[in-house]
């Protein structure tokens, strides 16, 4: 209706405040007849030309009768128009005069439609003029005609509230804005209060630019008091609701209370206010997994779903009430679940009233609170109904029978061994073996089956029941279990290997050790016999990276900076990585100090910079990062197994391709190796984590795929003693070294003095081994007495009359090994000087030494004869 308002015949406002306007239609009345004919009188072309036609008449007759004074006649005449035009123009720019539009003829029906509108309707312009005003406007504001016509904000200006709503109305039509409002008008004249609907249109193509404004006001009394009735009548049924001697509630799609009645919020403790505010979930005013059985409906798009079902709700405080719930919920025309309507009845009440009952509620209080999801089924395999914990394990299977089978619960490739477990139960056989299978559903999920055949009686409707577990946090526990015993039964037969590898690598090594010394680098055979000895040390270096997998190995630990033994360590690492891979090492402020064998830990860092730099091939960046964690920071690692304690973090992190999740468990393993045949041993990684384990530490990892890789290296927190004096001067030999390498690791220099004198007893079983030492110590000028175990040894030593000097022994013998053959000699000779040499790493024996007395001197094998010279010729001085 408003859209047709511009073919409305316009009103215009003379200064004197009055309205002027066309014709409404005779019917209208004589004011608006009266302002009509005014308006038919706006203008014509004929008087236009009239005028004309008389001023030029005039000038002829001035030109043809003047005479003489023609010509100032007619300039006098043109001079006087001239001033009427200048005098009519300040009139017009001073508002005295104004022009008036030519009057537009609308469309009749649409004026009288407009007119007799029983909305009020009035158009104003943007300099607040009423260009046009329907009676039931005029009749609202009590105006008599079109004179008293007034702009809304004026008709309303005595109402508070009236003036703010037309307030914002009028910035909206500033705004080129529609916009409506509804006020409680408190009275207009004396009038009742009223409630009125503003509405506000400008009209024009640019609404910011429109020069008029279509207000439309309705009378919405009666409205309002039918929205009023229907509220009050709605609050009745509300607290009629409320105080019901039966609960209700209402949950959305996401298990949010929307809705709890006062009964209910009674029975469970709870604070209506704060559950009208929100917050409360499904989960928390029913017990267990009661709450899995309201959420797991299936349904078809559109249907509604009511079940009964006998639950325990749970109170603010704790407690349960067993209770009975009629659930009904509607679905979308998109299956999506609307909000529930749920009657709850307390069937705590029927405990003393109906024995009967009174069992049926602790049954099924039994039944969904115990440990063991349970289903009963069809022949089928339909579900007819289930616990609570069924209903959370495996969600989607509860309601009838005809929604959903059992075998869905299952994966395809198992669906067939629980199948014939339900056929065996629909049979009547009792004994049906439980039938292990992986769930359906994302993620590897395990569960285990028992089929039970219910009663003859009650074949026709539930033929068996089934009891399931969830296996899946027990396999995965058998699986590490195993993994761990795998792991160790690795460790003991690398340790074994390593034991026999270092006595037959230490043969190789003493040989090649007699011929280089008896041939010159001339020697056409000399070559040969140094790739002997080379590859001799590469297998010498595999079987120490075995006993460092399996822990066995030796450590020379010492206190030390760990930030310091880095940045000795820095030059070496830009060297293996290369030039595409940049290098940051970042230091934390302060480092505790650490115990640690530094060359196993350089041997650490080394590994996992080599395998960042083949994750890297296109370049990247390896960082290595230092800083203490507290016992209080080492939550936030989240590393399981680790104790709270203080320690030194070191993190190796690259920008490398990352490590698949589907392997990144299997890491750590020996032998395992993603690089290609001939470019890694796999021991790298496992190395790793023996070394760190045996220094008792902890190493974890974080990877993204593309991303990069990040080791972190826990190192515990060395507190000073009162030992750390005593072993600090026990590894001055050691940490003098480059590479802080024990004796048997590191290169002696060609020009020592190897040479010496004194009575050696050795005590080697491999009687190969044990001749070619004995070759070599006799070769510096020691005299050497042999023995193949630890009983000729202390004949021997019996024998000599106290000559023996030193004794070097093997650790593992037959008849008597050497802690037993070291309490012997003590026993004979206290000041007795020995060494041990094993293939196994000295703590694997360490226990089984005599506490009392000075503790021997130890030699890993394999060592070279430079080596076994040089540590007589230590142990001979001290």
């Amino acid at each position: 209706m408003t859209e047709q308002l511009m073919s409305v015949p316009a009103i215009s406002k003379v200064p004197d405040g009055s309205v002027l306007g066309e014709s409404r239609g005779a019917e209208a009345g004589s004011a608006l007849g009266e302002a009509a004919a005014g308006a038919e009188r706006g203008g014509s072309i004929v008087m236009v030309l009239l005028v004309a036609v008389a001023l030029v008449a005039a000038l002829s007759a001035i030109m043809t009768f003047g005479g003489r004074n023609a010509e100032q006649y007619t300039i006098a005449f043109l001079a006087v128009f001239a001033s009427i035009g200048v005098f009519s123009l300040f009139a017009f720019a001073c508002g005295i005069l104004r022009v008036r539009a030519a009057a537009y003829r609308g469309n009749p029906l649409i004026k009288a439609v407009v007119d007799g509108a029983p909305e009020a309707v009035v158009v104003t312009a943007n300099d607040g003029r009423v260009v046009y005003a329907n009676s039931a406007y005029l009749d609202l504001i009590e105006a008599s005609d079109d004179k008293e016509a007034r702009p809304v904000e004026r008709a309303f200006m005595g109402d508070a509230d009236a003036s703010e709503a037309i307030y914002r109305l009028l910035r909206a039509a500033r705004e080129g804005r529609q916009l409506e409002e509804e006020v409680r008008v408190t009275g207009v004249k004396g009038r009742p209060a009223r409630w009125l609907r503003f509405r506000i249109r400008p009209l024009g193509g640019d609404k910011r630019a429109a020069r008029l404004t279509v207000w439309s006001l309705a009378d919405v009394t009666r409205e309002r008091e039918r929205q009023e009735n229907v509220f009050q009548e709605l609050q009745h049924a509300i607290d009629y609701l409320d105080h019901a001697p039966a609960g209700f509630f209402s949950v959305n799609h996401k298990a949010d209370v929307g809705y709890l009645n006062a009964t209910l919020a009674n029975w469970l403790d709870h604070d209506l206010a704060q559950v009208g505010s929100g917050g409360l979930k499904l989960g928390e005013i029913i017990a267990g997994d009661g709450a899995a059985l309201l959420t797991t409906l299936p349904a078809a798009p559109g249907e509604v779903k009511t079940e009964v079902l006998d639950l325990d709700l749970r109170t603010r405080t704790g407690g349960t009430v067993p209770v009975r719930v009629l659930h009904n919920v509607a679905y979308g025309a998109d299956g999506t679940p609307g909000a529930s309507r749920t009657l709850v009845l307390n069937r705590a009440r029927d405990d003393r009233s109906d024995p009967q009952r009174a069992a049926e509620i602790r049954f099924m209080r039994f039944f969904h609170h115990t440990p063991m999801a349970i289903a009963t089924i069809d022949k089928h395999g339909g579900v007819v109904r289930t616990n609570p914990l069924f209903a959370r394990l495996f969600h989607g299977a509860s309601g009838e029978a005809k929604d959903r089978s059992i075998l869905a619960t299952v994966a395809p490739r198992d669906r067939a061994a629980l199948e014939g477990a339900i056929r065996q139960a629909a049979l009547g056989k009792t004994e049906i073996a439980p039938v292990d299978a992986m769930l359906a559903g994302e993620g590897e999920r395990f569960g285990r089956f028992y089929v039970t055949a219910v009663e003859e009686e009650e074949r026709d409707q539930e033929s068996a029941i089934v009891y399931a577990l969830e296996t899946t946090a027990q396999r995965e526990l058998e699986n590490k279990v195993t993994q761990q015993q795998k792991m160790e039964l690795v460790g003991q037969l690398a340790g074994g290997i390593a034991h026999d590898f270092n006595n037959v690598l230490s043969a190789i090594m003493m040989a090649t050790d007699f011929l280089l010394n008896a041939h010159k680098p001339t020697d056409p055979s000399f070559g040969d016999i140094m790739q002997i000895k080379q590859n001799a040390n590469r297998a010498a270096s595999l079987v120490r990276h075995l006993l460092a997998f399996s822990r066995k190995q030796t450590l020379r630990p010492q206190v030390l900076d760990i930030g310091e033994a880095l940045s000795d360590l820095t030059m070496l690492l830009r060297r293996l990585i290369g030039e595409k891979v940049a290098l940051d090492v970042v230091h934390g402020r302060d480092l505790w100090p650490v115990k640690v064998d530094i060359s196993q830990f350089e041997q650490v860092i080394v590994n996992l910079a080599v395998n960042a730099r083949d994750a890297m091939p296109n370049g990247g960046r390896l960082t290595v990062r230092t800083s203490n964690v507290t016992a209080q920071e080492t939550m936030r690692f989240n590393a399981k197994g680790m104790p709270a304690a203080d320690y030194v973090l070191v993190e190796v992190a690259d920008t490398g391709v990352g490590i698949p999740p589907n392997i990144i468990e299997k890491i750590f393993e020996p032998f395992f190796s993603t690089k290609e045949v001939g470019k890694g041993t796999g021991l790298g990684l496992s190395t790793v984590y023996g070394i760190i384990k045996q220094t008792g530490g902890f190493v974890y990892v974080d990877s993204v795929e593309h991303k990069g890789t990040v080791f972190r290296i826990f190192l515990p927190r060395h507190v000073a003693s009162a030992q750390d004096g005593a072993a600090e001067r026990d590894d001055v030999a050691v940490a003098s070294s480059p590479t802080g390498a024990p004796a048997a690791d590191r290169k002696l220099p060609d020009s020592i003095d190897l040479t010496g004198q004194g009575t050696i007893l050795l005590v080697e079983d491999e009687e190969g081994l044990r001749q070619l030492n004995a070759r070599g110590l006799a070769s510096r000028g020691y005299t050497v007495l042999e023995a193949g175990n630890g009983i000729e040894a202390i004949e021997m030593l019996e024998k000599s009359d106290g000559e023996v000097d030193l004794v070097v022994s093997d650790v593992v013998m037959p008849e008597m090994d050497g802690p037993t053959l070291l309490r012997e000699l003590r026993r004979r000779n206290p000041s007795l000087k020995i060494i041990f040499v094993s293939g196994y790493a000295e703590d694997a024996f360490q226990k089984h030494m005599p506490t009392d007395g000075e503790q021997p001197a130890f030699l890993p094998k394999p060592f070279t004869l430079k080596q076994l010279v040089n540590a007589v010729k230590e142990t001979l001085a001290t």
